[in-house]
C-alpha cells in the first residue's frame, strides 16, 4: 500500500518494526549464552588443558632421562600432547583466538608467570606452549583438531541464521497485516468515485474481518444512498420541469398588450430556473461514467475553441499534433466546458488561452485566464457544491456554484485530478490531468 512520496509505507513500518525486534531480542540471548554459557564452558575447559600441560611438565621434569621418551610417546598417544625440551623461543603470535588467551590465562595462574602460547606452522596447524619447569624450557604442542568446537563460528552462523529468519518472519507479519488494508484503500478509493467496489473477503484475524465485514456494509449503504440521490433529484427535477412547462406556456399565451418587459423577465427567471434544475441532475448523475471512445484530443480542443469563440468569447488556443486516447467523451466535454465557463465568467473580458500537452507519461489540459484569481485559502471550497466567491448569488456574476462540483466529481470517478492555479502575471490555470497511457 502506497503512501505519499518519502512516507514510509504500513508495511515497511510493521516490517522494521517487528526486525529490529526480534534482532534485538536473539542479539541480547546470543550475549547471555555466549557469557553465561559459552564462556565459562570455555574457561573450565582451558583450565583442564593447562593442569594436564603443567601436570605432564612437571611429570616429564621428575622422570628419569631414560624414561622421558616412554612417557612422552604415551602422553602423545593418549592425550594428544606432544612435549619436548627446547631451548629456542616460539615465534610471535600470527593471529589472534580467544581460547589461546583463556589458556595463556590458566597457565599463568597454575605457573605463576607469564606463559605464552604461539602459533606456528608445522605440517599443520599447531599450538605451542612454552612452559618454565625445573629450569629446563620445555615445548608442548597441540593440534588445533583437539579443540573442536569453533564459538566464534557457531555464534556467526546463529546470527547470521537469525537475521535471516527474522526478516523473512517480519515481511510475512506485515504482509498478512498490510495486504487487507491495500484491499481495503483501494475499494475506498472506488466508493470515493462513486462505484461498487468488489465485496472485500471477510476472512484473517478478527479484528481485520470485522473491518472488512463493516467497510462492505458501508459501501452498500453509501451506493443505495447515492442512487436514492439520483432518483430523488430526477424525480424532483421531473415533476418541477412539468409546472414550469405550463408556466412557459401561459406566459407565452398572455394578451399581445401585456408588459413586455415584465414578460422577458418571466421568461429570463423561468430559463433559469430550467437552467438550474439540469446543473442539479448533472450534478446528481456525476458520478455515472460513460462509455469510453477513442478520441483525438486535440480535436475535442478545437471543437471547444470554436463553440466558445461563436458563443462570443476570445479564445486563444495552440495547435497540438494529434492526441489519440480512450476515455468517457461525455465526461471530459463537460469538465472542459464548466472550466472555460469559468474562465469567461471571471475572466474580465481578457483572452482565454487553451492549451494541450500529450506525452506517454501524462495528457493535460490547460485553461488560462486573467480574472482576479482565486486566493490560496479558497481553493479547495471552490470544488464544494454551490460554494462561490462571490455571494450575491446574481447569474450575471456568478453561476451556480455547481460547476466546478461536478467538473471535480467527474474527475474523480474517472481518476484524472483538476488543479486550480495561480497564474503568472495574474489568473488562473485551470489544470486537468488525465495521466498517461496504460
Amino acid at each position: 500500500m502506497s503512501v505519499g512520496g518519502g512516507r514510509d509505507t504500513l508495511f515497511r513500518s510493521t516490517a522494521v518494526t517487528v526486525a529490529v525486534a526480534l534482532i534485538v531480542f536473539q542479539l541480547v540471548m546470543l550475549a547471555a549464552a555466549a557469557y553465561y554459557i559459552m564462556l565459562p564452558m570455555a574457561r573450565r575447559s582451558a583450565d583442564d588443558l593447562a593442569a594436564l600441560m603443567v601436570l605432564s611438565a612437571q611429570t616429564w621434569v621428575e622422570l628419569p632421562p631414560q624414561t622421558r621418551p616412554d612417557f612422552e610417546l604415551e602422553l602423545a598417544k593418549k592425550h594428544n600432547l606432544w612435549l619436548f625440551e627446547t631451548t629456542a623461543e616460539l615465534p610471535g603470535h600470527d593471529r589472534f583466538l580467544p581460547y589461546l588467551s583463556l589458556l595463556e590465562d590458566a597457565l599463568a595462574a597454575r605457573t605463576g608467570e607469564i606463559t605464552s602460547a604461539r602459533i606456528t606452522e608445522w605440517e599443520k596447524t599447531w599450538f605451542w606452549v612454552e612452559i618454565h619447569a625445573g629450569g629446563t624450557l620445555l615445548r608442548i604442542g597441540f593440534p588445533s583438531e583437539r579443540l573442536g568446537a569453533q564459538p566464534p563460528l557457531a555464534l556467526l552462523m546463529v546470527l547470521v541464521a537469525t537475521v535471516i529468519l527474522t526478516l523473512v518472519t517480519a515481511i510475512i507479519l506485515a504482509r498478512r497485516i498490510t495486504r487487507p488494508l491495500e484491499r481495503l484503500s483501494v475499494a475506498a478509493g472506488h466508493v470515493g468515485h462513486g462505484s461498487m467496489p468488489e465485496t472485500l473477503p471477510e476472512t484473517g484475524p478478527k479484528e481485520l474481518a470485522s473491518l472488512a465485514r463493516a467497510f462492505n456494509q458501508m459501501a452498500l449503504q453509501v451506493h443505495e444512498l447515492l442512487a436514492s440521490r439520483t432518483t430523488l433529484l430526477a424525480g424532483i427535477s421531473h415533476d418541477l420541469r412539468t409546472p414550469l412547462a405550463r408556466i412557459r406556456l401561459a406566459v407565452e399565451m398572455l394578451p399581445a398588450d401585456a408588459d413586455q418587459k415584465l414578460l422577458a423577465r418571466l421568461r429570463n427567471d423561468l430559463e433559469e430556473m430550467n437552467r438550474l434544475i439540469g446543473e442539479f441532475i448533472d450534478f446528481s448523475r456525476g458520478l455515472e461514467n460513460d462509455a469510453p471512445q477513442t478520441i483525438d484530443l486535440s480535436r475535442l480542443l478545437h471543437e471547444l475553441a470554436h463553440d466558445a469563440t461563436a458563443g462570443g468569447a476570445r479564445i486563444e488556443y495552440r495547435v497540438a499534433p494529434p492526441c489519440v486516447r480512450t476515455l468517457g467523451l461525455m465526461a471530459l466535454r463537460r469538465i472542459l466546458s464548466n472550466l472555460l465557463g469559468n474562465a469567461q465568467r471571471y475572466g474580465a473580458g481578457q483572452p482565454i488561452i487553451l492549451e494541450l500537452s500529450c506525452s506517454a507519461e501524462n495528457t493535460v489540459f490547460r485553461v488560462l485566464d486573467r480574472g482576479p484569481g482565486i486566493p490560496a485559502e479558497e481553493v479547495e471550497n471552490v470544488f464544494h457544491p454551490f460554494y462561490r466567491l462571490e455571494t450575491s448569488r446574481s447569474a450575471a456574476t456568478g453561476g451556480s456554484g455547481l460547476g466546478l462540483a461536478i467538473a471535480q466529481q467527474l474527475a474523480d470517478a474517472n481518476g484524472w485530478k483538476i488543479e486550480l492555479l495561480p497564474r503568472e502575471g495574474g489568473g488562473t490555470e485551470a489544470r486537468l490531468s488525465l495521466g498517461g497511457i496504460e
